[in-house]
């Protein structure tokens, strides 16, 4: 190891320890390999890294081996570094497969286009010395907008009387951020309700994770507006009722198969079997999303036109005196 790498790290972050110190790398090819204490070195700046990144989901941590927690050393700030993973996999719309693919030119061009748009992440793209494109990412300094729902005290009725038309607002804030994308001819490509955060010091969400492409022969945004569909069932209900939540609950015995999801077959949509006040209007749009569904969204503008005059028939959250 150079003694080089060893004396930047020295001057730029004293308090690291100097033991600890591994590589300077500009080959970020073998990036299960990078690990604490290496540092990358690309675009003319070094990022020390810190730890790999997780996203936690079904109470389980995932970690993502390709992107990297850092610190840079010559601006002090936090950064998270992606690097080239290629991925790909078959999604199931109903009874199309989709054949779904990481793409980190995607990513790397959606980051240029919303560069100066709060409702997405932001940062930049570079090449390491091999040609690996590299996205170099700000931190977001929020939480998981599906967490941000989910810690509003008390029961789902309170939370409709004092919280839904907040969360409503700030969601439909995030879908008019997917139409932009699909305005000009983008994809987010994983649209997932722990892909949307919210930060607080802003008070907006912001799209996380454009890397994902999918070929599709039928309608290009399908995938997206069906994410949108469940993070929407998330926001509504503060929670997915499966049969193992609702077992026992008032309305149970009036829930037929149509009633769920089109894609996750266990989730239900028809929320108002469960909770009947509900407006008929927000339901109807849960309603486009499930099994038993004759019409679909073609588009978010569509989805949009149905979805933002619902907030009138929602209870206004009071001022706390």
């Amino acid at each position: 190891m150079s003694s080089d790498i060893r004396d930047i790290v020295r001057y730029y972050l004293p308090k690291f320890p100097i033991n600890r110190v591994r590589r300077c790398l500009t080959d970020t090819t073998d990036f299960t390999s990078i690990d604490y204490g290496d540092v990358i070195h690309v675009g003319d700046l070094h990022y020390m890294v810190l730890r790999d990144e997780a996203e936690r989901r079904f109470g389980l941590e995932d970690f993502k081996f390709w992107v990297k927690r850092c610190k840079c050393l010559e601006t002090g700030e936090s950064a998270i570094l992606k690097l080239v993973f290629h991925e790909e996999f078959v999604q199931r719309l109903g009874p199309v497969s989709i054949r779904s693919f990481r793409s980190e030119t995607k990513e790397a061009r959606i980051l240029e286009l919303v560069k100066n748009d709060p409702r997405f992440m932001h940062g930049f793209s570079v090449l390491d010395e091999v040609g690996n494109l590299v996205r170099v990412l700000k931190v977001i300094r929020g939480r998981r907008f599906d967490m941000a729902v989910q810690r509003l005290s008390g029961g789902h009725r309170e939370y409709f009387d004092s919280g839904l038309r907040n969360m409503l607002e700030l969601f439909i804030s995030g879908c008019e951020g997917i139409a932009f994308l699909h305005d000009h001819d983008e994809l987010h490509g994983d649209v997932r309700r722990d892909h949307l955060w919210f930060e607080p010091s802003a008070g907006t969400v912001r799209w996380i994770d454009f890397d994902y492409a999918y070929e599709s022969s039928a309608n290009p945004f399908a995938l997206d507006l069906f994410g949108l569909g469940n993070v929407l069932l998330f926001v509504v209900g503060k929670q997915i009722y499966t049969p193992g939540v609702f077992n026992g609950m008032e309305g149970e015995d009036s829930i037929v198969p149509n009633d769920f999801s089109l894609i996750y077959k266990n989730r239900l949509v028809n929320l108002r079997r469960l909770l009947p006040y509900i407006p008929e209007s927000l339901n109807r749009v849960l309603m486009h999303f499930a099994a038993g569904a004759r019409v679909y969204y073609e588009s978010v503008n569509e989805f949009l036109d149905d979805l933002r005059p619902c907030l009138d028939e929602l209870p206004i959250q009071k001022e706390e005196s």
